[in-house]
């Protein structure tokens, strides 16, 4: 089975280039982050006629996720009941989506930017890190495959960024980001990129800004996290950075796992 993630920054913008990959990478299972439709906006139909499922939880012109299935798709889960909401706790964003895919469970998260850690946006994304990881526990645990996958908006290192001393004061790699980001892992999930992903360090996003693709100024923080159930079925893995190349790309590449199942 081949899974994948891919916040692809609008799903208006970048569908015949997601459905295009879709035909060529062989992918069974895709998590899609920042769509910025809503769920009667969402292109299903594209996706049906390709072979796939679709089930999405989106806002409108903001956030958005999606699990895109070949192999089936089941007990879907939108959202979770501990989200702390913002800017109050029953303004719900939709960025959280989970369902069971060929025995697979897979949720696909988008987590908050956070913009600067002197923002309200920055406590809900602590906020927010804590009450997904709360509600991942119990399922970790479990003996069925789980894959906690998305973009983590957290560069959990700094060999994941192209410059530590650019970021210095900025989110993504505060100490408070990257403890939750180890928070989430230490619930029994692996990152399966330092097992299995070629080449040291991909980076799975660069900004549009200053030509920051081709001069390699980029992050790691587009994550496959496996449960110990999954993670001995890792087979291969890598981000295909081709996808980021030519017009009107996302900033963000998938990341990609193959698993022997």
């Amino acid at each position: 089975m081949r899974i994948a993630t891919w916040n692809v920054n609008s799903i208006t913008a970048r569908l015949p280039r997601v459905t295009e990959w879709l035909q060529t990478s062989g992918t069974d299972v895709l998590c899609l982050q920042e769509t910025k439709v809503a769920d009667d906006a969402f292109p299903s139909e594209a996706f049906t006629d390709l072979g796939y499922e679709c089930a999405h939880y989106g806002q409108g012109r903001w956030n958005g996720v999606a699990v895109v299935s070949r192999v089936g798709i089941e007990d879907v889960e939108r959202g979770f009941a501990a989200d702390p909401g913002f800017p109050d706790p029953l303004t719900h964003e939709a960025r959280a989506i989970a369902a069971t895919c060929g025995g697979l469970r897979i949720w696909s998260l988008y987590v908050p930017n956070g913009r600067t850690p002197d923002d309200g946006h920055y406590t809900y994304k602590l906020a927010w890190l804590d009450a997904i990881t709360a509600h991942l526990r119990p399922q970790v645990a479990e003996s069925t495959p789980l894959a906690v996958v998305g973009d983590f908006n957290i560069a959990p290192t700094d060999a994941d960024v192209w410059d530590p001393a650019t970021f210095v004061g900025a989110t993504h790699v505060t100490d408070a980001e990257r403890a939750a980001f180890e928070a989430v892992k230490s619930l029994g999930l692996s990152d399966v990129f330092p097992r299995a992903m070629k080449g040291d360090h991909p980076f799975t996003f660069w900004d549009y800004r200053d030509g920051a693709f081709h001069r390699g100024m980029g992050m790691r923080i587009d994550f496959v996290l496996a449960n110990a159930a999954l993670g001995n079925k890792v087979s291969d893995a890598y981000v295909d950075r081709d996808a980021r190349k030519g017009k009107g790309p996302s900033d963000h590449a998938p990341v990609v796992v193959d698993l022997d199942r």
